[in-house]
């Protein structure tokens, strides 16, 4: 059955009854995208209606199911024993809290823990997080990675993982926590407060000490039964006519202490050996351990294990083995080349040792494509002790840091070479960590990658190094809204390119500075003065050459932004003068911070049809532009996030619910409680009120869990909340944001007064679907008591009249009249001004007219109260 993984998901969820707004809502996508996967799935399945669905999903068992534990190892081999355990860990976690498996490296914590998670059944899935090359600041990062989670602005990234997991019932695993257990018990901890419904199953070799904690403890399978049903199926996966006396097999089982790894060990070499060679080949080096003087038996049997293996090795096999014990995690051929060095280092020569090593189970080859290799916890661990004694550890060090500087994809194993390149104070940090920064970025690791880029500064090899790597810093600090740290970091910026004599780049970093301090002066805590930002627009003119194409086009949008001493009003020509200068650069970052200021001009001046269409120009050029490229990524963000905000106030819904698609594409952006704000006036307007209420939810417990930083954005997305808890006559849950919507004016921002008008249309809308008609005299007092123009005016003015004449005010028709001119290249007002007057006249012809318009632009519940007219 062709049936994808989506509409896998999709089908799950109409068995459970789900309405299509509800999968959206679960599943993170559109509804008309919902509406898509249904059809589909009426043709493939042959079905005629949505019933029928849901009733086939409960018998259809070939299809994926709705919650997915992401990252699982995939084992090809079965799994064996261990009922018992599987039971006792399964029960644990249903009652939810964290559950450790507890037990000595090798005893098979790791593949007990992936089988019983992909036995689970959580309807939000979760992750398998393997901490083995986590260090101890490393942890968030990896658990958001394998989430599928990024920061963003205002948002930590462990905020946003913990907003992941807090949607609904989720299985966390933790494997190999005994290197972190303090990190990771204090993570644990805080995953548990915020996310009631995630259960967290973690593996160490002693349990993590949270509260509440319930243990497991994993012990080496019982000889006598499950320890020779392993060794027996591991035996003829590599010899399907391996035969032995089920005397001598007890005995080897005994002799290794039951341990699954040394068991898999020993059976990788049985085709070779028979149980019999295999009993000789370990009889003295276990007996030799067997005496020693350690805590643990199991341990210094697992080790003469290895032992054992690596001496049945030849000198080129444990000359790559004990090199490939430097990687710290998954490596490809090219990598094992390369680190192998010396004849090693040819491709064909490692490929025939490597495969090789995997034969004798020393490293194991991972499943799917393209092709890598890693070695179990304790190889590696083994590998390296190796190394350390061995004559070739400095120049294998030295061929490890050079490929991961230059080829390395994986943040553990640039992560891995940095702590080594810091730790013996090598030349190839900066790059080291100029790679790594990047990789992140792109990860959308943004605080990890803006704090690598600040170390590549430190350690660069000149000064101009340094000034591009802490532009690149400032960029990262935009990205996530701190503003502040931009600033300073750009300051730095100059300040390196001043000691390298670039004074491009320092009159490029100082007007950016002060471009950005003036275009975003309410996201700082501590304003920076007009007077500043002006000295530091002359110095940028003294540094650079103003003949500079580059140098012209950022020191002209400075320029237009601080021409007078009031925030956020910049100079109406010189803002076109930005534009024509960044016009000749070619450059769409510098042409899309330009138009921002013409954007900004139109707001102030009331057009908000001028504005939208400015925006919707810096959309288009997001296509020049690199997203993961750190100089970029920030103009993208706001030209997104500003054009679904830009379209609402300019009445034209289609193009902000594109908008809202495009953000909730990236799902990760989409759990941000800055992109909920961004969308939810258009979902509102759309008329899906209960995902607005999920949006409004997640947008304002968000902003608070991030400290409630300086937010005069969210202001509007407020205001939109409340509107549509009284759509839905809800009037608690409307004079909740209401409240709210207070408690953010209390903070006072530059033109506040602006958003007076939208706070009208909200009341006047709300009293008109409550019946609330002793009202209308006094919204329709707040109009003529004179508001400033702000773009939302049109809509105050719209649902003013149309309360008024509802209401029965004799003023009625003449605010009608008032309201028409504020309709122009406005489709939403056409449309209220249309039902407006149709009631006043009671011309069904003009209702429906307004019916269609609704329809047209997809305004779902306006569409729905108008046919009520009807």
């Amino acid at each position: 059955m062709d049936v994808s993984k989506r509409e896998a998901e999709v089908l799950g969820a109409l068995g459970a009854g789900l309405t299509n707004t509800q999968i959206a809502n679960r599943l993170h996508i559109s509804v008309r995208t919902v509406e898509g996967h249904v059809s589909s799935l009426l043709r493939k399945l042959g079905v005629t209606d949505r019933s029928a669905l849901g009733a086939l999903a409960g018998t259809t068992t070939d299809l994926a199911p709705l919650g997915r534990i992401a990252c699982l190892p995939v084992s090809r081999t079965t799994f064996v024993g261990r009922r018992v355990e599987r039971e006792t860990v399964a029960s644990a976690l249903a009652s939810g809290g964290v559950v450790t498996l507890v037990g000595p490296g090798g005893v098979g914590k790791t593949r007990l823990a992936a089988v019983v998670a992909q036995a689970s059944n959580v309807a939000f899935g979760g992750a398998f997080v393997d901490l083995v090359p986590v260090g101890a600041d490393s942890l968030v990062p990896a658990v958001a990675a394998a989430l599928g989670v990024v920061e963003r602005a205002y948002q930590p990234l462990e905020a946003a993982v913990l907003d992941r997991l807090g949607r609904g019932p989720s299985l966390l695993v933790l494997d190999n926590c005994e290197h972190l257990s303090a990190v990771v018990a204090t993570f644990v901890d805080r995953v548990l407060a915020a996310c009631p419904e995630t259960a967290v199953l973690a593996t160490s070799r002693e349990r993590l000490g949270v509260p509440g904690e319930r243990t497991v403890a994993l012990r080496p399978l019982p000889v006598g039964s499950d320890a020779e049903r392993l060794f027996l199926d591991r035996a003829h996966s590599v010899d399907p006519d391996f035969g032995a006396e089920p005397g001598v097999i007890a005995e080897l089982c005994a002799r290794l202490d039951g341990m699954p790894l040394a068991i898999e060990l020993a059976a990788a070499r049985s085709g070779a050996l028979g149980a019999a060679g295999l009993l000789a080949g370990l009889g003295d080096q276990l007996r030799l351990l067997a005496g020693g003087r350690g805590t643990v038996v199991r341990h210094r049997s697992l080790r003469a294990v290895v032992d054992w293996s690596h001496d049945l090795l030849d000198d080129d096999e444990r000359t790559v083995f004990r090199r490939l014990g430097i990687f710290a995690g998954h490596f490809d051929l090219h990598a094992a080349a390369c680190v192998g060095g010396g004849d090693i280092g040819d491709v064909a020569v490692a490929a025939d040792v490597l495969g090789r090593l995997v034969d004798k189970s020393m490293v194991l080859r991972q499943p799917g494509e393209p092709v890598r290799w890693r070695m179990l916890e304790a190889m590696r661990a083994y590998a390296r002790e190796r190394l350390e004694e061995g004559d070739d550890r400095d120049a294998t060090r030295r061929r490890y840091l050079e490929w991961a500087a230059a080829v390395s994809d994986s943040p553990d194993e640039l992560r891995a070479a940095l702590a080594i390149a810091m730790r013996t104070r090598d030349p190839i940090a900066p790059r080291i960590a100029r790679s790594l920064a990047r990789l992140c970025f792109a990860r959308r690791f943004v605080h990890e990658a803006l704090e690598h880029f600040r170390t590549a500064a430190a350690d660069a090899a000149d000064a101009a190094e340094s000034a591009r790597d802490l532009a690149s810093a400032a960029d990262c600090a935009l990205v996530v809204d701190d503003t502040e740290r931009a600033f300073e970091l750009r300051l730095a910026s100059a300040a390196a390119a001043e000691k390298a004599g670039i004074g491009d780049a320092q009159a490029i970093a100082l007007a950016r500075a002060v471009e950005m301090a003036a275009r975003y002066p309410v996201t700082f805590r501590t304003e920076v003065s007009h007077e500043r930002l002006v000295e530091l627009l002359a110095d940028a003119r003294a540094a650079g050459d103003t003949g500079d194409p580059l140098v012209a086009g950022w020191i002209s949008g400075a320029s237009a932004w601080i021409a007078t001493p009031e925030k956020l009003s910049p100079d109406p020509a010189l803002a076109a003068a930005a534009v024509t200068a960044a016009e000749a650069t070619g450059d769409p970052v510098l042409l899309s911070a330009a138009l921002d200021a013409v954007r900004t001009v139109a707001i102030g001046a009331g057009r908000p049809a001028e504005a939208h269409a400015v925006t919707r120009r810096r959309v288009a050029l997001t296509a020049q532009m690199n997203r993961d490229d750190p100089y970029a990524a920030a103009e993208i963000e706001d030209s997104v996030g500003l054009a679904g905000l830009d379209a609402v106030a300019a009445g034209d819904l289609p193009t902000a619910m594109d908008m809202v698609d495009l953000v909730l594409s990236d799902e990760p952006a989409a759990l941000s409680y800055l992109a909920a704000s961004k969308i939810l006036p258009t979902v509102v307007l759309a008329g899906d009120l209960d995902r607005a209420g999920l949006f409004a939810d997640q947008m304002w417990h968000g902003w608070q869990r991030a400290g409630r930083p300086p937010a005069f954005w969210m202001q509007v997305s407020v205001h939109f909340a409340a509107l549509a808890h009284g759509l839905r006559a809800d009037r608690e849950g409307c004079d909740r944001w209401c409240a709210r919507g207070r408690e953010l004016a209390a903070t006072p921002y530059p033109f506040q007064s602006r958003l007076l008008p939208l706070a009208t249309y909200v009341q006047a809308r709300t009293a008109l679907q409550l019946g609330d008609f002793d009202q209308a005299r006094a919204l329709v007092s707040q109009l003529s008591d004179g508001q400033a123009p702000g773009r939302y005016l049109p809509y105050a003015c719209a649902a003013a009249a149309e309360l008024a004449v509802t209401a029965g005010l004799p003023e009625a028709a003449g605010l009608l009249a008032d309201a028409r001119p504020y309709a122009v290249d406005n489709a939403w007002n056409t449309a209220v001004l249309a039902r407006t007057t149709g009631r006043l006249h009671g011309d069904r012809a003009l209702l429906r007219k307004a019916a269609g318009q609704w329809e047209a632009m997809g305004a779902r519940f306006e569409h729905a109260y108008t046919l009520t007219l009807l």
